[in-house]
């Protein structure tokens, strides 16, 4: 089979090497990327259960960088990064940078988080689940600023890496992500046997491909809705997506594999707990990502338009103050941080916000439209904005530019539970988020892709 696939590749290049251009019609890339992985042990993200600091390191993290500019001059920027997530400020604070560096507008630029539960505590993101010393706080501080230091550093080595480029887009399909709340762990693998899995669930694996204009394979950007929670132990590791990229870059050569999350907020790998399961999983993902080079890619061609609102989504009804003070009595940890947090809030500014700034990103390449959603957003979005936005080629990526909180869909949100509401302690936000939360992205969404056409 995979032979069959190595021809199948070569025959493809062969025919990218052959298409040409007229002046006007030339895209350009450039890409580059640099090692992320912390230089000293320190706090990890993504399980409070965690109690102190990392031991050791399976492989490295990383950030990427991929510049796209289209034959009119107008250029892009997206960054992978190999984390849990990042806040809005730590965003904020590296795209001024890279857009006052490069000449950017907010909308050109997009930061994208694996989501993997292996990786550093950055800035404030999940802050309320962990139990700091002022040393750990240190590293935190100094980890986050190398981190904001190292993406302007590659951003401007993607910059100086422009070259005429031909890009691709096509799809592939891995099938081990289930969803998490209709299926128990301890089940999955009998009801995935008798073809009994239930719940929505996105399989797709969308791919862009970047290549030189005689057809050698640059770079190769994939995505996939699916928690990266195979690991949970004390070394640093970009769990499945950091084994599909560095698979698909032992494949190709001279390649940078780099990752989108999809909406995978609901849905986990399983089964899971092993490095050989997470080493698995990568290679079901380059699998994948070699069918879909193997299949119909066709060209961007034509022009990059971007857009990028922030929406003040609303919460449900606040606490208010007598509240948060009981909550200080509570027996959970996290209750009483979280209620400490906003209690400090509350008496800084004089209320609790009763919204929150979200991102919402769009940008069109031709005929592809990429969708970048903030904070960690349920399958359901991917699954309506790929049916409800126009043109056949959507994108549907989560856990860009700041991942402040679960992002429910209404049904996700009216049953409750862990997505729905009990997550937002552990981001220290003060409550679920209001009943038509998921009317106002989706009509943002639908809004920024009529301003793109």
């Amino acid at each position: 089979m995979r032979i069959l696939v190595a021809i199948l590749l070569s025959v493809c290049a062969l025919h990218c090497s052959c298409v040409t251009f007229a002046s006007d019609e030339i895209w350009q890339a450039g890409v580059a990327k640099t090692v992320i992985t912390p230089q000293s042990s320190m706090w990890m993200s993504g399980y409070a259960s965690r109690d102190k600091p990392s031991e050791g390191k399976i492989h490295d993290l990383w950030a990427k960088a991929l510049v796209l500019q289209d034959p009119h001059g107008h250029k892009a920027l997206l960054v992978t990064l190999d984390l849990v997530g990042i806040d809005r400020m730590t965003s904020q604070a590296i795209c001024e940078r890279l857009a006052q560096n490069h000449g950017l507008q907010r909308s050109d630029i997009t930061l994208s988080t694996s989501h993997t539960h292996s990786g550093p505590v950055v800035g404030r993101n999940l802050i309320s689940m962990y139990s700091l010393d002022e040393n750990n706080h240190r590293l935190i501080t100094e980890y986050t600023e190398f981190l904001n230091d190292s993406v302007v550093r590659i951003a401007a080595e993607a910059f100086a890496n422009l070259a005429p480029a031909v890009i691709q887009y096509g799809s592939g399909q891995a099938t081990f992500a289930v969803n998490r709340r209709t299926n128990r762990e301890a089940d999955v693998p009998m009801l995935r046997a008798a073809g009994h899995l239930v719940g929505p669930v996105d399989h797709d694996v969308p791919l862009l491909a970047v290549r030189s204009p005689e057809g050698q394979l640059r770079t190769i950007l994939f995505g996939y809705a699916c928690h990266a929670t195979v690991l949970s132990g004390m070394d640093w590791c970009g769990d499945w997506p950091g084994f599909a990229q560095l698979e698909i870059e032992r494949r190709h050569p001279d390649t940078i594999a780099m990752f989108m999350a999809g909406c995978g907020a609901d849905q986990n790998p399983l089964p899971r707990r092993t490095v050989e399961l997470a080493t698995d999983y990568g290679n079901q993902i380059a699998d994948s990502v070699d069918r879909g080079l193997a299949g119909p890619m066709p060209l961007v061609k034509g022009s990059l338009r971007t857009a990028y609102r922030e929406i003040d989504l609303a919460f449900d009804a606040l606490p208010s103050q007598e509240k948060l003070a009981a909550d200080l009595r509570s027996d959970d940890v996290y209750v009483v941080r979280r209620a400490s947090q906003l209690l400090a809030q509350l008496s800084h500014d004089g209320q609790l916000s009763p919204t929150y700034p979200y991102p919402v990103q769009m940008w069109r390449l031709g005929d592809l439209q990429i969708t970048a959603l903030g904070g960690e957003v349920v399958v359901d979005y991917a699954l309506r904005l790929k049916a409800e936005l126009p043109g056949s080629a959507n994108w549907v990526g989560g856990y860009c530019n700041d991942v402040m909180a679960y992002i429910p869909s209404a049904r996700v949100l009216t049953e409750g539970g862990y997505e729905g509401e009990s997550a937002m302690i552990y981001y220290g936000l003060p409550t679920k988020w209001s009943n038509d939360v998921e009317e106002h992205i989706v009509k943002t969404a639908k809004e920024l892709a009529e301003e793109i056409q």
